[in-house]
């Protein structure tokens, strides 16, 4: 009975070739779909999980309050993990990470840039179950100046030679290799390629609280309780922090007990960091949980609307298999037997549809990790977990997609078929109509949405930042040229194509900053003073004018005034947090140590981190700070420019290759994520929109048939091609319409929750949803057209020959 099924839904599915298609077509598209968008959330939701204990390692935090602002920081002081594990029994271990800048690597007579370098505990391998291919996990990193190296490492320093014992070099201080590992797992927070022992001078140096150096993880007992822990670490605030906070900024006692409710430890589960982390220092760019329920939500839709269009064009068409549908019941069949007739065709087209839709990923994989930066393979969709999975969904969607037509097909009496007296039901039509709105409704939002990512793409990218980023060139690593750094700025300088030129490690968009609590020292003993956390900048005295930073009040710094050693530059922001009432010139700014600077200048606000961040306080010190050479140039030939400045480079003798980057590229590239997440969400709406088409293409191609004698007759009776148009397209442009009413007040709510992730975003125009109305509807006028005009355009002798 079952093999009978399955044949005659398969005659019927060859005898029916454009209702096939457009449904095979769809299902296959929007399963290919809901495939890479499901492979794209398990990846994100996979993250850190890979540890045998991940469900025991919490990451510890500080949230720091200051002047009614809030600053959450992913690490912590040196002190903080030991402090943590020793008072509370709930502690089995703790490990940390430090972070290190570029370093240059010496293997005998070669030298290797290196940008993943970290300093780790000897235990961090085994908490994180990081397993070595060469070396003991446990004892690797015991011994100060021993390192761990990646595979892919090992074969650039030594080839085929083994690892293990060899000695690299690092400034001047070498270090043993004492393990090497395949690689950090892609779906890890973190990743290094060179690993690092504390030294021992490290080891011996002692131990505070109140910064932030470290990334700090603890592993708790089985059936822990974090909250319950978080919730006793205000008592090491007091007994650790209130000291070093009294100590550091000369305050008296009761000032610094104040921290204790502004300065607050937490604790963060490590599964949640790729996705509800987004602190301005994280060790990565973290994903985003919002972007999950929207690519989640688009990937229903996406198969909802395959679905939909299976639904409306098997109810439209079914017409045409109404006389079957009688003779089978005068012939004896049950009802069941007739649903299980059309479930098992709907289930046969779902199930070529997969089989499809496998080839489609198969082909498009290459290209879909490209531009969501994944590394998903195709042996992710072959394995049995994930092929139950995709065969529960097939067999969903054809259920689904057959189940109203099964039951709506088989319920036809026979004797009103046989006699032809069966006639459209209004019921049938609402539902068809419903399902036309709600496909339309999807696209329109879809639409919009795109409409307003982009947008808040685009006025990120082209905000006023404060400073010009257009033909800066950043050399990098000009510490390597030792005394010569300053020299080789002048000879920049002696160059008609450059502007100007500074030397700073603090760069705008790097990331890279040191950080300080500051206070404004009092004039009076009763007057309130406000402490806050602020960034530092060490800068020279042509920083500002390379940059075209502005000053807003008092001056820059300047060789005419030898006392700017103690002054300092800050920005609006910092004033307005520091609660400096008045003129800020002249007041004294105390940091952490309780060093003083003199306010000589106050800087127009700049954004030094990523548009996408509120603009903090920020502090600028006069002194030398190489690292990098800060170019402003003007030529239409840069590359000739770099090919000339490279010479010049070399003729130093620097001890490191010649590296660059420009300045706008680097802020570019702050938004390389939120790029590649509006990419592949356009590219699943355009989908979405073709499925939604191609089933108002079907429907209007079922419903003109139908329609064909009372069009011959209009026609014969002197209606014209654009009356006959109009009576075709107008039903379904005024659905289209109804769709268009339904979408704007959900989108603008979804799409103004959105924006508000971003401290600077863009407004949501009212444009936006005229623009999208009218190119829905222009899509369905298109989709419509095509076969309107067919219809209208007939011969009415053709279309009346059988009467």
């Amino acid at each position: 009975m079952i093999k009978n099924y399955f044949k005659i839904a398969w005659r019927n599915l060859v005898k029916n070739k454009t209702f096939s298609f457009i449904n095979i077509f769809g299902l296959s598209v929007g399963l290919t779909c809901f495939m890479l968008i499901a492979a794209f959330m398990y990846d994100e939701l996979s993250y850190d999980r890979y540890a045998d204990k991940a469900e025991q390692l919490y990451r510890v935090g500080i949230h720091l309050d200051a002047n009614g602002s809030a600053t959450d920081f992913p690490a912590v002081d040196g002190a903080v993990g030991q402090g943590i594990k020793e008072a509370f029994p709930e502690v089995l271990s703790f490990t940390r990470l430090q972070k290190t800048g570029r370093l240059f690597a010496r293997y005998k007579d070669r030298q290797f840039k290196e940008e993943r370098v970290v300093f780790l505990d000897s235990n961090f391998l085994h908490t994180f179950s990081i397993p070595l291919l060469e070396g003991d996990q446990q004892t690797a990193l015991m011994e100060p100046n021993s390192m761990v190296i990646s595979k892919a490492t090992a074969v650039k320093y030594f080839d085929k030679e083994p690892a293990l014992g060899k000695l690299i070099t690092f400034a001047g201080v070498s270090y043993k290799v004492t393990g090497v590992f395949d690689k950090v797992p892609d779906n890890s927070h973190f990743h290094f390629d060179l690993a690092m022992s504390p030294s021992a001078e490290e080891r011996n140096r002692q131990a505070t609280w109140s910064n932030v150096s470290h990334a700090t993880y603890l592993m708790l007992k089985p059936g822990a309780d974090a909250k319950q822990l978080e919730a006793k670490l205000p008592q090491l605030v007091a007994k650790f922090v209130v000291p070093e906070v009294q100590r550091d900024m000369g305050i008296s006692l009761a000032e610094a007990q104040k921290s204790v409710n502004t300065f607050r430890f937490y604790l963060q589960p490590i599964t949640d960091i790729h996705l509800h982390s987004h602190t301005k220092y994280e060790l990565e760019p973290n994903g985003d949980i919002n972007y999950l329920y929207i690519f989640g939500a688009l990937a229903l839709f996406i198969l909802l609307l395959a679905c939909v269009n299976f639904t409306n064009l098997s109810t439209a068409s079914a017409a045409k298999r109404a006389r079957e549908v009688g003779i089978r019941k005068v012939m004896g069949s049950q009802r069941g037997q007739l649903i299980a007739q059309f479930l098992a065709e709907s289930v046969l087209l779902s199930s070529v549809a997969t089989l499809i839709a496998l080839g489609i990923v198969y082909a498009l994989l290459p290209t879909f990790n490209q531009l969501s930066g994944k590394q998903i393979s195709m042996g992710f969709f072959l394995q049995y977990q994930s092929l139950l999975a995709l065969l529960g969904v097939s067999l969903l969607a054809g259920m689904l997609a057959g189940i109203y037509p099964s039951f709506f097909l088989s319920a036809f009496r026979p004797i009103k078929v046989l006699k032809g007296t069966l006639s459209a039901q209004p019921r049938r039509s609402m539902l068809r109509s419903s399902l036309v709105v709600f496909q339309f409704v999807i696209s329109t939002a879809l639409i919009i949405a795109t409409i307003v990512v982009y947008r808040q793409l685009h006025f990120m990218q082209n905000i006023k930042l404060g400073y010009n980023k257009e033909q800066v060139l950043i050399i990098q690593d000009s510490y390597a040229l030792g005394n010569n750094e300053a020299a080789f700025k002048q000879k920049l300088l002696q160059d008609s194509r450059v502007v100007n030129a500074t030397l700073s490690w603090s760069v705008p968009a790097s990331g890279i900053m040191d950080g300080t609590q500051i206070f404004v020292k009092p004039i009076r003993d009763n007057d309130p003073h406000t402490e806050i956390q602020t960034g530092i900048y060490r800068i020279d005295y042509d920083y500002l004018p390379t940059l075209g930073m502005e000053v807003a009040a008092g001056r820059n710094f300047s060789k005419d005034y030898p006392s700017d050693s103690a002054g300092v530059l800050i920005n609006e922001t910092a004033v307005r947090e520091l609660g400096i009432k008045g003129n800020p010139l002249g007041r004294t700014i105390v940091r952490s140590g309780q060093r003083e600077y003199n306010i000589v200048g106050v800087v127009k606000d700049f954004h030094y981190t990523s548009a996408k961040q509120k603009i903090a306080p920020l502090m600028m010190l006069l002194g030398r700070n190489g690292g990098s050479v800060i170019a402003k140039i003007k030529t239409t030939d840069v590359q000739h420019f770099l090919a000339d400045v490279k010479k010049d480079w070399a003729s130093f003798g620097a001890d490191a290759p010649f590296t660059y980057s420009f300045l706008d590229d680097r802020f570019a590239a702050l938004f390389a994520a939120e790029k590649k997440s509006g990419q592949v969400f356009t590219l699943f709406a355009i989908i979405s929109i073709v499925i939604a088409s191609l089933g108002l293409f079907g429907l209007v191609a079922y419903t003109t048939e139908q329609r064909t004698k009372e069009i011959g007759i209009r026609k014969v009776l002197g209606a014209t091609v654009q009356q006959v148009l109009l009576l075709v397209t107008k039903e379904f442009l005024y659905l289209v319409l109804v769709a268009f009413v339904i979408a704007i007040p959900a989108t603008w709510w979804a799409m103004n929750l959105w924006l508000q992730d971003f401290a600077y975003r863009t407004a949501i125009s009212w444009w936006i949803f005229g623009m999208a109305g009218i190119i829905a509807l222009l899509i369905a006028a298109l989709t419509v057209s095509f076969q309107a005009i067919k219809a209208a355009l007939m011969n009415p002798v053709k279309s009346l020959r059988s009467e």
